[in-house]
């Protein structure tokens, strides 16, 4: 029953519907990164339940179908770790320190949400206004790391599922200048991973799970790896 409640917040959060903006388009690094002078400071925003979702089950009674259909797999899938997920942005200090930057990681999650809005709605411009932070992190730069979704998705198409499920990472990092709010480093992560045994083996789901935790290090890799090269 907790699970129905669940899903039907989830489900009504999806009836919310904001302004339209066009979407951020990814920006690489730039060159002159490792030059540009001034600390950098890396944070994370809190990482997400790692959880089931049934994307396209768009009813009451089709996304809570759903759910009852997989309860063994989402029991499962509650208990996988983040590994050492929370420990990327000290990966992160470390490949930037090796260029010779000033670096440092912020210990506490970052609360976006709890930020202003920017007055620019310019592209490669922060929808946040991320300014306030450059005297409370005594730094010129910020660099952001945003998980929005961890676990194994299952597509739908209203009660009937249009395939298998597969583990799902998914987020953004960026870096924002704190003296202007422009970004000068904006990347979108989305990685989707099935397998290629039988899904369906309960209780312990071991093709899902190694899916999972492969897409875990695809995405740490694919957010670090700019500042390794």
């Amino acid at each position: 029953m907790r699970r129905f409640f669940t899903v039907l917040a989830l489900f009504l959060s999806t009836l919310v519907v904001g302004c339209a903006t066009s979407p951020q388009q990814p920006l690489p690094v730039s060159p002159d990164l490792a030059t540009s002078g001034g600390r950098i400071a890396v944070a994370m925003t809190s990482l997400p339940k790692v959880d089931t979702q049934f994307p396209g089950a768009s009813c009451l009674l089709c996304l809570a179908a759903a759910s009852m259909n997989h309860q063994t797999l989402t029991k499962h899938v509650q208990t996988l770790s983040y590994e050492d997920l929370p420990q990327l942005k000290e990966r992160i200090v470390k490949l930037l320190e090796a260029k010779g930057m000033h670096a440092v990681a912020i210990a506490e999650p970052l609360d976006i949400k709890s930020l202003p809005s920017a007055s620019s709605k310019e592209p490669n411009i922060a929808q946040a206004d991320f300014t306030g932070l450059k005297s409370r992190y005594k730094a010129e730069r910020l660099l952001v790391v945003d998980i929005s979704s961890l676990g194994i998705w299952r597509n739908y198409s209203a009660y009937i599922p249009t395939g298998d499920p597969k583990a799902v990472f998914k987020g953004v990092g960026y870096i924002v200048n704190l003296n202007t709010n422009a970004l000068e480093w904006y990347q979108p992560v989305d990685v989707q991973k099935g397998t290629d045994k039988s899904w369906d083996e309960p209780s312990k789901f071991p093709g899902l799970t190694n899916a999972y935790f492969e897409a875990l290090e695809v995405g740490k890799d694919a957010l670090s790896a700019p500042f390794s090269k």
